[in-house]
């Protein structure tokens, strides 16, 4: 079975070439890796032994009905704050993995709605493979939403935080 890393390598591989669907099978395991209209690669994997699969939740599961978004039928308020969000700036999950908010359940967390942050300061910790990945801010500026929960399983590229720079 290819390891996690060597997903996410090809992974950006398909994405970057024109290659809108790669299928790969090795001893019972199966992947399929497909680019949808967006642009988002799509991965869905299956193996002979369901409870021996490791699911890596970065990508969606493949689907037979493809999914419509209608922005049109957005209420209001809704689509305002849509609009917002664009002039925020992301932090997103480098890597799939549980977001920690802060180094240990009885700290404080390392940053909250509101608090500022500087480029390189510690916003959250992602476990990955029983390592503990720092994740640093990329810019200056002003936490205004945390989008993870304390203990939940994030995707590679989940926005966790918006933060109005600086």
């Amino acid at each position: 079975m290819l390891k996690i890393q060597e997903i996410r390598e090809l992974i950006k591989l398909i994405d970057k070439s024109s290659i809108n669907e790669f299928k790969y099978e090795n001893d019972g395991a199966k992947i399929v890796l497909k680019k949808n209209g967006s642009g988002e690669s799509q991965l869905a994997e299956s193996h002979a032994q369901p409870a021996a699969v490791q699911s890596v939740p970065a990508l969606q599961p493949q689907a037979s009905v493809p999914v419509v978004q209608q922005q049109d039928a957005m209420p209001a308020a809704e689509q305002k704050e849509k609009v917002q969000d664009e002039t925020l700036h992301k932090i997103v999950s480098p890597m799939v993995g549980t977001f920690y908010s802060a180094s240990a359940p009885d700290q404080p967390a390392y940053v909250k709605a509101g608090d500022k942050v500087s480029k390189d300061s510690i916003v959250c910790i992602i476990e990955a493979m029983k390592l503990f990945n720092e994740i640093e801010s990329e810019v200056n500026g002003e936490i205004v939403e945390v989008l993870a929960e304390n203990g939940q399983l994030v995707e590679y590229g989940q926005p966790l935080f918006l933060v109005k720079s600086e």
